[in-house]
């Protein structure tokens, strides 16, 4: 392994001081099933050259088999750092039908700049971020130069295909989150569930018919479907209408003046019993990490 500046948990490689460049991806925008993923990747300026000559490329015009060997191969390499942000389905569907709606393009930016932010504050020098846009490309660039004024930013369409840092991001989010919907185990207790979910894309027959014997009338969907997609509310036209009881002041008198209960959306996923703890592999070589929250932090430091 390279050599490091601490023996803390969170160990900064010597080249993260000096000038670093890192490329920014996600992976699973569309599909109706499964997390969402932003992967970055990041190396040392200097290495830019070499980091072109490793086979990088967008993902998706890799095999999966060929994305994992990149993958494999970039998490040994002691020149190269990377992290990842899973945002869980029910995080999506929640924050796109709350009161105050957050779309998905702002979500993915918010995305996008936690990983700046969490790189930046492990102390890594980043002065170039490659970008593969969401929206349009301008008012992207401005919105991150304007919160990250001492980075040089490059947003532009189908980044992934243009720059090896963001094919190298790209490679990273996409096999994480191929790893998520293959291991996500399916917690809620309905009978006769299975995993035969195929692509997690709308327009996927196989994901349509899942969706369909998925779905319940009154519980909505298991965890992994995010509820909010219009997609979904073909399944609820024969979905249960769920009546909630006004709240209460404290003299027990109805905050509603009329005194009736409200409707309340039955598009609403399944209740679990519990939250399985995810093993999330970490860059220690040998460390691993558990979480219980909505985000699994891939971090990579070598």
């Amino acid at each position: 392994m390279g050599e490091f500046e601490s023996e803390a948990a969170v160990c900064v490689p010597k080249w993260g001081s000096k000038p670093c460049i890192m490329g920014i991806d996600e992976a699973g925008r569309g599909p109706v099933l499964g997390p969402m993923v932003y992967g970055c990747l990041y190396c040392a300026r200097s290495y830019q050259k070499t980091l072109s000559t490793l086979s990088f490329a967008d993902s998706k015009t890799l095999k999966e088999e060929k994305r994992e060997e990149l993958f494999e191969a970039l998490k040994e390499n002691d020149s190269i750092g990377w992290a990842v942000d899973v945002i869980d389905p029910r995080e999506l569907s929640a924050k796109m039908l709350k009161k105050n709606k957050i779309n998905l393009n702002e979500i993915s930016h918010d995305s996008a700049m936690g990983l700046i932010d969490r790189v930046l504050k492990m102390g890594v020098l980043l002065t170039e971020v490659y970008v593969d846009t969401v929206g349009d490309a301008g008012k992207y660039e401005a919105k991150l130069s304007k919160i990250f004024p001492s980075i040089k930013f490059v947003v532009a369409k189908k980044a992934d295909s243009l720059y090896p840092v963001v094919s190298g991001a790209s490679i990273v989010a996409k096999v994480t989150r191929d790893r998520a919907v293959r291991e996500w185990v399916l917690d809620e207790t309905a009978e006769n569930m299975h995993r035969n979910f195929g692509s997690g894309y709308p327009s996927d027959p196989q994901t349509k018919s899942w969706l369909k014997d998925h779905s319940h009338s009154i519980f909505g969907f298991p965890s992994l479907v995010r509820f909010s997609w219009g997609t979904c509310t073909t399944y609820f036209r024969d979905g249960a209408e769920v009546l909630w009881e006004s709240d209460k002041d404290e003299d027990g008198d109805s905050n509603n003046q009329n005194g009736k209960r409200q409707l309340k959306l039955s598009n609403v996923g399944f209740t679990t019993s519990k939250r399985r703890s995810d093993e999330v592999e970490s860059s220690g070589k040998g460390r691993s990490r558990f979480f219980q929250t909505r985000k699994l932090e891939h971090l990579a430091y070598f």
